[in-house]
């Protein structure tokens, strides 16, 4: 187990598997990241050549040797997969792809898989596709074992649902399993889909109403980013850091924030260059705790 006094914050960035798997960690521990995000496939394909077993070794040996635990490593799914497709091919194409996506995780030994929940694609009923959605991760938690299913929080843009903890929330309670069920919340997503946290009210109230609907218990992840679209846009477009509308009181107020404690808080901001200029300033943030 990892020392949980050293760094209260696990703060990282998703980062490349251009040369496999085993890579990310080390691409990791470059730019002075405590967590991690990656891709184990391909993210723009249906289908991808299996993790090699030497691969899925190398991928843990490197984890160990970089200090990298299950509980701080968030891998993201494909963009492709919908699991509240209207579309029957496409659902069943979602659904194989997405239960691939969770026995890659069984092989490299991590316990979470974020995904994006669904799109109605304007063709279903809201309350419809989020139920359709758990019907989706129903059949494929009971056909894995030991990964959770993290749901992103999204930012609302054209028929990506999501957006609302109340949507987030319908999904968790069709969900059989609530143990294999989470959340990551997004940043510049909470903001751009209409919840405000720039100052102490609004930070205050969007959390307290986190907690009454979906539960800070579930809450497995953050992805840091700042927006460059104002709130309640409902357009998705990542900025770095201090450069977007989540002004440096909401930073510091996140990074002093307990309740953010222990989960793998991950960058997806736009220039990965500055990268680990982005964990130092955050970290810079945090305050001595008595």
């Amino acid at each position: 187990m990892r020392n949980h006094t050293s760094f209260m914050k696990y703060i990282g960035a998703h980062v490349s598997v251009e040369q496999g798997v085993s890579r990310a960690p080390l691409n990791a521990h470059l730019i002075g990241a405590k967590s991690f995000a990656l891709f184990t496939r391909n993210p723009s394909r249906w289908t991808s050549k299996p993790i090699s077993a030497g691969e899925a070794e190398a991928f843990k040996e490197n984890c160990a040797a970089c200090g990298y635990t299950s509980d701080v490593i968030l891998p993201h799914d494909s963009f492709l997969i919908n699991l509240g497709s209207p579309d029957k091919e496409k659902l069943q194409k979602s659904r194989e792809a997405f239960l691939d996506e969770m026995r890659r995780c069984e092989q490299l030994g991590l316990t979470m898989l974020n995904f994006h929940p669904g799109s109605h694609m304007r063709e279903m009923d809201t309350d419809a596709c989020l139920d359709l959605i758990a019907e989706s991760l129903n059949g494929i938690l009971d056909q894995t074992s030991g990964v959770k299913a993290v749901i992103e929080n999204t930012a609302g843009q054209g028929s990506n649902l999501g957006y609302t903890f109340e949507q987030i929330a319908r999904i968790i309670d069709k969900v059989e399993d609530k143990s294999r069920i989470g959340v990551c919340i997004d940043t510049c997503h909470a903001y751009t889909s209409g919840y405000d946290m720039v100052d102490e009210e609004s930070y205050t109230a969007t959390w307290s109403e986190f907690e009454r609907i979906i539960g800070m218990e579930y809450l497995c992840g953050m992805h840091l980013n700042d927006t460059l679209k104002t709130l309640g846009s409902k357009v998705d477009r990542h900025a770095p850091i201090f450069t977007g509308h989540l002004n440096e009181w909401f930073w510091r107020r996140l990074m002093n924030d307990p309740r953010m404690d222990n989960i793998p808080l991950i960058l997806e901001t736009p220039n990965e260059e500055i990268w680990a200029e982005e964990i130092r300033k955050l970290y810079e943030l945090i305050e001595q705790r008595d």
